[in-house]
């Protein structure tokens, strides 16, 4: 696990020539004892003691936190435990300190039948604690399809090329109203098939190559499953905040899913399975470092790092409060020299919920989360003001309900609002897009609005909101929005 989250797969270091740059550094506590086991009751104060003891030693260096460890049971199908409320309670940070971690999604346990996969993926639900709302729960994928060891002539690799990892669980076959996990895939390695007996088994060739534990013995191991994969989720926030030290726990969150894409043979499924399950097999794909962190001239990001009030009172009883206008700097002329051709706007949102404190809060998603937040976009054909009506009636009368679909997106506007992350991607002609040039950013209900008497009603939270346009190469579209973005002027006392 060490060596994964520092260096990656070791086989792609030691093909190349150059030297090897590391920019974060490793923190390592431990949770298991040496004998026994813990009790589970205590699993997230245990959790919570052991990122306490690295943050009090080093209390302002930002951090990627790991975690591989997972508990057998599907917890009711998606419902929070006592140990993933404790997580999105770290995370959510009370204490005034917001906290990104990756957690593991599982492994499959026992003997895999090559005839099961990968139907058994989508029956083994993930486990406990990575039904967790504010953590980027990752699940494994695999591109190890070759064997080359000649001790294992004739066999082939069980998981398909870009197809999901044959022992990675998922979130199939939870209750629709939880969150959509896992959130990303991360390269887990892969299985060989015996064809003699039809079962998997582990093929070092297949795995990924990473640091054993005693070097006087052997430099070398192999690893893999959702925990290799984990290792990679929290080495990629960490080298986005080693590049980036200033941003937001949400926002590296936010970066990492904002840079996934489904590869050609996930793609492939999704008439199979169909989009809700593509999303709780896959999450939303594969993370790209350099998508997260860099901009092509064809391809930019924006990032806002922001907070609203979402509930006040009024006559006596909560009601949802403020909502954000993002005015988008989109290359206009850019975009309308482009005509009918095909662009791609991408948006993430990402926020941290509260959990709620009671046993109540575990039953349902509305009474669990302490806000929510959607994202909604202005259409083409209506100005800010009739499209802001549509969302608040403080900004004045209703206008008429539209009778045109909101056409266009991948994910779609009622899917992707589970959980607290929320992501989608809208194609279309590039002079549509060029007139859709806002994002609001709303409250939903939540426990803060319906239990008064806790006293959050009023208090702000925080959000990320990373919106990216996608043209065809050719299409120079950073330095028309650079230049647009104003720089803020600092006047000193």
């Amino acid at each position: 696990m060490s060596g994964t989250a520092l260096y990656g797969d070791l086989m792609e270091v030691l093909d190349g020539n150059g030297p090897v740059e590391v920019r974060h550094r490793l923190e390592s506590v431990k949770i298991l004892p040496d004998h026994g086991a813990n009790d589970p009751d205590l699993y997230g104060a245990i959790t919570a003691q052991s990122i306490a003891r690295a943050e009090i030693v080093a209390p302002n260096r930002p951090r990627a936190i790991c975690l591989a460890i997972t508990s057998f049971g599907d917890h009711w199908r998606g419902r929070p435990s006592s140990w993933s409320a404790k997580l999105d309670a770290i995370t959510f940070g009370r204490d005034e300190v917001q906290r990104f971690m990756a957690v593991a999604a599982g492994n499959i346990g026992g003997q895999i039948v090559a005839a099961d996969y990968p139907t058994r993926n989508d029956t083994m639900p993930i486990e406990n604690p990575a039904q967790a709302w504010n953590v980027l729960t990752v699940g494994a994928f695999t591109e190890r399809t070759v064997i080359t060891d000649p001790a294992f002539a004739g066999w082939s690799a069980l998981g398909l090329a870009g197809d999901i990892m044959p022992r990675s669980r998922t979130s199939v076959s939870w209750h629709r109203e939880w969150p959509l996990k896992p959130d990303v895939v991360f390269e887990g390695g892969n299985i060989g098939h015996d064809p003699a007996t039809g079962n998997g088994d582990h093929v070092d060739d297949l795995a990924l190559l990473t640091t054993y534990r005693i070097t006087a013995e052997r430099p070398f191991t192999t690893t893999g499953d959702t925990s290799a994969a984990t290792a990679l989720a929290a080495r990629m926030g960490a080298q986005i905040l080693a590049e980036k030290p200033a941003l937001w726990p949400e926002t590296v969150r936010g970066l990492i899913v904002h840079s996934a894409e489904w590869t050609p043979a996930m793609r492939a499924n999704q008439g199979a399975i169909g989009k809700p399950a593509l999303l709780r097999r896959y999450g939303f794909g594969v993370p790209s470092l350099a998508r997260a962190l860099g901009s092509l001239d064809h391809d930019v990001t924006i990032v806002a790092e922001e907070m609203l009030v979402p509930f006040k009172m009024k006559s006596g009883k909560a009601v949802t409060d403020e909502l954000a206008v993002h005015a988008l700097p989109w290359p206009r002329e850019t975009l309308l020299a482009l005509g009918e051709a095909q662009v791609q706007l991408r948006i993430t949102l990402s926020y941290f919920i509260e959990p709620n404190p009671g046993e109540r809060g575990l039953s349902r998603r509305h009474v669990y989360a302490s806000h929510g937040l959607r994202f909604d976009l202005k259409h083409a054909d209506e100005q800010l003001d009739v499209f802001l009506r549509r969302r608040t009636s403080e900004a004045g009368a209703r206008p008429p309900a539209r009778t045109a679909p909101d056409t266009g997106w991948t994910v779609g506007p009622q899917l992707r609002s589970r959980g607290s992350l929320h992501a989608d991607i809208w194609e279309g002609m590039a002079t549509e897009l060029a007139a859709r040039d806002a994002i609001i950013v709303y409250p939903t209900g939540g426990w803060w609005r319906e239990n008064v008497a806790q006293g959050h009603v009023g208090e702000a939270v925080r959000y990320s909101l990373i919106a990216s346009i996608r043209a065809a190469p050719g299409a120079e579209l950073y330095a028309e929005v650079k230049a647009q973005i104003v720089p803020e002027v600092i006047i000193e006392a």
